[in-house]
């Protein structure tokens, strides 16, 4: 479990290193008088918002999936299904909010994909929602569903649309 913890954690700095990144690049994106166009930064801002989030639902749908495998290992296999999602979930949260960190033009259909397993996720583990892991898990899924919602509409539904 330690590795699986290790990984977790890489893949988290990873993100947070690409969402870096996507804020550096930005500011050299820039004109030379150092301002940039009011539509482009508020549509990164829509990116960055988004990477940060997946990455934070990614961290918590992982904690969730060692939550319910601890659950399943003792017996309780109705949490079968939610273990599944959430690690499930968790590697879609981790491709959207990478795509969107760099802002490439993929992250719409990834973070579609994402909000669409998000929302499986939190449905889930409404079920179990007497479990302060499983209700974190479905809070924090529905905040990213909600975030990249929002940024597919922002960056228009063509699939080919970015900045």
């Amino acid at each position: 479990m330690t590795r699986k913890l290790f990984g977790v954690l890489v893949v988290v700095a990873a993100g947070l290193a690409v969402v870096g990144f996507g804020v550096r690049g930005a500011a050299q994106d820039r004109p030379a008088g150092g301002a940039a166009p009011a539509a482009h930064d508020a549509h990164g801002k829509h990116f960055e918002a988004c990477a940060k989030v997946c990455a934070d639902c990614q961290v918590e749908c992982e904690k969730n999936f060692h939550h319910c495998a601890k659950l399943v290992e003792a017996g309780k296999k109705e949490h079968a299904r939610a273990m599944h999602l959430s690690v499930d979930c968790a590697e879609l949260c981790a491709a959207a909010g990478r795509l969107s960190g760099r802002h490439s033009e993929l992250a719409v259909p990834a973070c579609e994909a994402c909000a669409k397993a998000c929302e499986a996720c939190a449905a889930e583990c409404d079920k179990f929602k007497d479990m302060p892991e499983m209700k974190a898990c479905a809070d924090k899924c529905r905040e990213c569903a909600k975030s990249c919602r929002e940024m597919v509409k922002m960056a228009g539904h063509g699939h080919g649309q970015h900045e």
